[in-house]
């Protein structure tokens, strides 16, 4: 029965990728109002530990994630790798990797669904590695048509690639029937083993409109994209309206969830993690330039100003961030460390969906001063589409009232001091940051 299904769905998204036009889907998570709140469940160095496995690890900590407030954890890349954080996947249909067994994967993900915890899958579509050379790609088996013709190596006979080229892996061709057949089929697998939302990495490899095709045959109820370009602080704009276009579909503009063009044509089948916010938040925190986070209209500076119900913020990630300490991991793109809790109180109290870093709470002993804004978000009713009205935004200080759907949240960020007035109850405080509620 299963077989029968899954061949049906091959048919019917194979055929979907030979037409030009992709019907939208999207996703509940990303549909607004979502209360969604998800961790991601690793870091850059989470493969290194002597211990037990990494899913064994995540297993033992889903029911603290669940008095945490987390409904989706976001699992690393599952698939056999040519490196340990799995970014290079080499063998799809395996999935033994160096975070742990198959059978430890299934595990946590089935106690993640016992804690009511959904599951997010790391997907890394745009390149793969072969077994033993460059291109000798099995479970399954693809020849070189499959990999574009443009690639940055030798070895690929497909057709030009679709979108920007990553050194590190072959880049495959998704107009290749052996790949528009194989990523569904891999995607299928997944999906039976319970993971039910979707991570897309270097999203800007591949046409929005092809991935959109992979989506909708997954349907997933979250999906999130990386979108991660380089921000020019003279022209912010710009930054997020890369983010719009992806979202809306390929090329289309978008600048905000009341245009017509949003949540329509081609797009608006995964949200994307909001870059522009965490650029924003580097900026403010390294430099007391808080005035930063406003833009012109005195609405958020990021991508949630312009379409929050499909943005994902986050403070820091295994890419951009720390590890397990300070000075660990891959440091891209980081967050001050002594700034993190500001960056949380930010997110937490702010429109999109918010991000939980695991070493935040597990590695910096984070958890005491983080719950309390989660249950300041859940009890004020703050969603994904909550309306903002910034208070302040200057050099020192950024103050916003956020409206939820029960209570109204007032917070601050920065070392001058802010209160809303008479009314509010302060909820939480620390080193530069409060939180009140009314």
């Amino acid at each position: 029965m299963k077989i029968t299904a899954t061949l049906c769905r091959l048919a019917i998204v194979v055929g979907i990728l030979a037409s030009v036009s992709t019907q939208a889907a999207t996703p509940l998570q990303q549909q607004g109002g979502s209360t969604a709140i998800l961790m991601e469940g690793f870091h850059w160095d989470s493969t290194n530990y002597s211990g037990p496995d990494w899913y064994v690890i995540m297993t033992n900590n889903a029911a603290d994630m669940k008095a945490l407030g987390i409904t989706h954890v976001w699992f690393p890349p599952p698939s056999d790798s040519g490196s340990a954080q799995g970014y290079l996947p080499r063998q799809l249909n395996v999935f033994n990797s160096e975070y742990g067994a198959q059978s430890e994967l299934q595990n946590a993900i089935n106690t993640f669904a016992g804690q009511g915890i959904k599951s997010v899958v790391d997907t890394v579509i745009n390149h793969r590695v072969g077994t033993t050379n460059y291109i000798d790609f099995t479970n399954p088996t693809w020849d070189c048509t499959s990999i574009v013709s443009n690639d940055s190596s030798v070895g690929g006979c497909g057709t030009p690639d679709t979108g920007e080229t990553f050194t590190a892996a072959r880049d495959l061709d998704h107009t290749n029937s052996q790949v528009a057949a194989g990523i569904p089929a891999w995607m299928a697998l997944l999906k039976n083993m319970g993971f039910t939302g979707l991570r897309y990495d270097y999203s800007m490899g591949y046409r929005g409109a092809i991935q959109a095709n992979y989506t909708n045959a997954f349907n997933p109820d979250f999906c999130v994209d990386e979108i991660w370009t380089t921000l020019n602080l003279s022209n912010i704009n710009a930054h997020r309206q890369i983010e719009m276009n992806y979202m809306s579909g390929d090329g289309a503009s978008c600048t905000n969830s009341s245009d017509p063009t949003c949540g329509g044509g081609n797009g608006a089948t995964c949200g994307t993690f909001d870059f522009t916010t965490h650029g924003l938040l580097v900026e403010a925190l390294n430099n007391n330039d808080y005035n930063v986070l406003a833009d012109s209209n005195n609405n958020p500076a990021g991508a949630i100003g312009w379409w929050p119900a499909m943005e994902v913020t986050f403070v820091d990630n295994h890419d951009t961030g720390p590890a397990e300490s300070c000075n660990s991991g891959q440091n891209l793109w980081p967050v001050p460390c002594g700034s993190v809790m500001q960056g949380y109180a930010y997110i937490l109290s702010h429109p999109g969906i918010p991000t939980i870093f695991y070493p935040h709470v597990y590695n910096w002993n984070l958890r005491s001063q983080i719950l309390p804004l989660v249950n300041a978000r859940k009890a004020a009713g703050v969603n994904s589409t909550s309306p903002v009205s910034i208070q302040a935004a200057t050099s020192g200080l950024y103050a916003a009232i956020i409206t939820g759907t029960v209570h109204k949240l007032a917070m601050k960020i920065g070392p001058n001091s802010w209160s809303p007035g008479a009314g509010w109850t302060l909820q939480t405080s620390g080193n530069n940051y409060a939180v009140w509620m009314n």
